[in-house]
């Protein structure tokens, strides 16, 4: 595929190159501009390449399927392209060898277009289940200026995965993007969000991160515009021997745009590991920007590992707020002595504590069934670590 740009060497804000910003994304469409990791590399450390299953060497056969199925109300449309697509690879770079591996490798994309101005009655809902194998996909969610929609995609079934969701939020537009991870316990899924925000366009991630084996995910977000707004809201409950790693990147490339990250998650059971990296690049000469991320962590098992890493990059002095902030620990045990001494068993306590601890994230999902079906699914897992 001829893309727009085959490399990025600087990283841009618009307002001159930036070449030492140690956050900025680097990318490249070209695998071969990625060296084959070692676990040394910063972007790696934390992953365990010996899982990956051949992603990150080049050595993982494309020989899988995935069913999918889309329910797309009035003013959405939905095609499958070839990778010749105009609108493909126009959200960001990737920034890694596997997604990089993923875009060289992939036959068709999905994308999703949401017509100017529409405002359809209910979610977009795309069914993806992944049925064994490998395979590298693609897909891109175009919400046109002034429309508004809420789109889940919700990911289940086992096998590799690896690949890319480009979303585009016009001038005006809002969209709250769901994307759930309830991969089967063998699945491994390296996948990277990249998200262009327009002229006062608002756009939500909420991610939820329940299953697999082994799940990386990357979300990042640029401005195209002013008084635009940008919401990364994140789940993961990670138990014996998952790893879940989420690696957040914000960059302020435009003046007077906002944005908030907050990430909570639970570990229980030996070997659980859980990985939140939180960047923000607050560009050169931008003015009232304001961003702000943080994430949480409970250990409720002994046998648990945490790495939480808040980066914040600013290269002007005309900020209007910037901050972060991570913690790590067990459950608080005045909330659990306050329950207890109500005449509530320790279990229960411990699984209200848990549940108003994920309940404010959940309560963002705008649509009631899919809430419930999450808090449902955070329930099984903490029973079946008790």
């Amino acid at each position: 595929m001829t893309s727009p740009n085959t490399e990025s060497k600087a990283h841009s804000h618009g307002l001159g190159d930036i070449p030492f910003s140690k956050l900025a994304t680097h990318g490249s469409f070209d695998v071969n501009d990625f060296p084959v990791p070692g676990g040394r590399e910063e972007v790696w450390r934390f992953t365990p390449l010996r899982r990956l299953k051949g992603l990150h060497d080049g050595s993982a056969v494309a020989d899988g399927t995935d069913k999918v199925d889309i329910d797309a109300p009035a003013g959405v449309t939905v095609e499958q392209v070839g990778r010749d697509d105009a609108r493909l690879g126009t959200a960001g770079f990737p920034a890694d060898r596997v997604t990089a591996q993923a875009y060289t490798s992939f036959e068709q994309a999905t994308v999703v277009t949401v017509a100017q101005s529409a405002t359809p009655e209910r979610p977009v809902v795309i069914s993806r289940e992944a049925q064994g194998g490998t395979r590298y996909d693609q897909f891109v969610i175009d919400v046109k200026p002034l429309a508004e929609a809420v789109v889940v995609l919700n990911q289940t079934g086992g096998g590799v995965r690896a690949g890319s969701v480009d979303v585009h939020v016009g001038e005006g537009a809002r969209l709250t993007l769901v994307s759930v991870q309830d991969w089967d316990r063998d699945a491994v899924d390296v996948s990277q969000h990249n998200t262009q925000v327009d002229k006062d366009g608002t756009y939500k991630s909420i991610v939820i991160t329940l299953g697999g084996d082994l799940v990386r995910l990357s979300p990042k977000v640029a401005y195209k515009g002013r008084g635009a707004n940008a919401e990364l809201h994140g789940l993961y409950f990670t138990g014996d021997g998952q790893h879940h790693e989420h690696r957040s990147l914000i960059d302020h490339n435009m003046s007077h745009t906002r944005s908030r990250v907050e990430y909570k998650g639970a570990l229980s059971g030996k070997g659980a590991h859980g990985v939140w990296i939180g960047d923000v690049i607050i560009g050169e000469g931008t003015t009232g920007t304001d961003s702000y991320e943080h994430n949480r962590n409970l250990q409720l098992t002994d046998d648990t590992r945490v790495d939480s890493v808040p980066n914040l990059e600013i290269f002007t002095g005309e900020v209007e707020g910037a901050g972060h902030a991570a913690a790590s620990g067990r459950l608080d045990d005045i909330h659990l002595f306050y329950l207890r001494s109500r005449g509530i068993p320790e279990e229960e306590a411990r699984r209200l504590v848990i549940r108003g601890y994920f309940l404010e994230l959940v309560n963002r999902i705008p649509v009631e069934e899919l809430r419930e079906e999450i808090m449902a699914k955070v329930e099984q897992k903490l029973a079946a670590h008790e």
